[in-house]
């Protein structure tokens, strides 16, 4: 196994705002790949009503999912909440007691690895 960190996000997106979102979206996936090399992945999906988004974010480490965090906090989160009502996070991987006290916040559910493998 490795010591991979990643979650699956998912988010309501509020109504009428969905133009917002869609430019924070594109403003948050251009600095995240500029700036953040630890993020492995960082895909974005919508349902085709446009009104939930689901956001896949994989990291080499708690370490580089700490510094994500710590970005998306200076940068974004008052905005992304301005379009955006969390609904459910799923946390994978080998997460630090750090990265699990910081999305405990938001109500992430830990879902340890059984069994399997990632190339």
């Amino acid at each position: 196994m490795t010591g991979h960190v990643y979650w699956i996000y998912e988010l309501e997106i509020k109504a009428g705002a969905y133009d917002k979102f869609a430019a924070l979206k594109d403003e948050m996936i251009a600095a995240t790949k500029a700036d953040e090399p630890g993020t492995l992945n960082y895909e974005w999906s919508v349902s085709e009503d446009r009104t939930i988004c689901h956001v896949l974010e994989r990291f080499e480490n708690s370490e580089a999912a700490l510094a994500h965090m710590g970005n998306f906090g200076k940068k974004f989160a008052g905005r992304f909440l301005e379009v955006l009502t969390p609904k459910a996070m799923r946390l994978y991987g080998h997460p630090s007691d750090a990265v699990m006290n910081t999305l405990a916040r938001v109500g992430a559910v830990r879902m340890p690895p059984i069994g399997g493998f990632s190339r």
